[in-house]
């Protein structure tokens, strides 16, 4: 496990186990993890810390919106509570330092 992948981890603990990753861009990296809620697999999606000083929770939170608004069978809408992955999680993962 990785320094990134470890403070991630303690950050999501109560809401997500993190597996491992499973792609990153020039905006984000994706890990696999389960939703211990609902026993169930997800993708977590995590901006860079660079990018979310700059473009803010809002820019995220307007993908959210505009990704849960489409409608195809290849594309899954978002789940769970974006409102905890903004405010909470980002003083979560801040917590513990920066990921990157």
């Amino acid at each position: 496990m990785t320094e990134i992948t470890g403070k991630l981890t303690t950050a999501l603990a109560d809401h997500y186990a993190i597996d491992r990753e499973i792609g990153s861009g020039g905006m984000a990296t994706v890990y696999l993890a389960e939703d211990l809620k609902h026993k169930r697999k997800v993708a977590v999606k995590v901006l860079r810390p660079e990018l979310a000083a700059v473009l803010g929770a809002e820019r995220f939170l307007k993908e959210i919106q505009l990704t849960a608004n489409l409608q195809h069978p290849h594309i899954l809408p978002p789940t769970g509570r974006p409102d905890l992955a903004l405010s909470t999680k980002a003083v979560n993962i801040s917590s513990v330092g920066p990921i990157a």
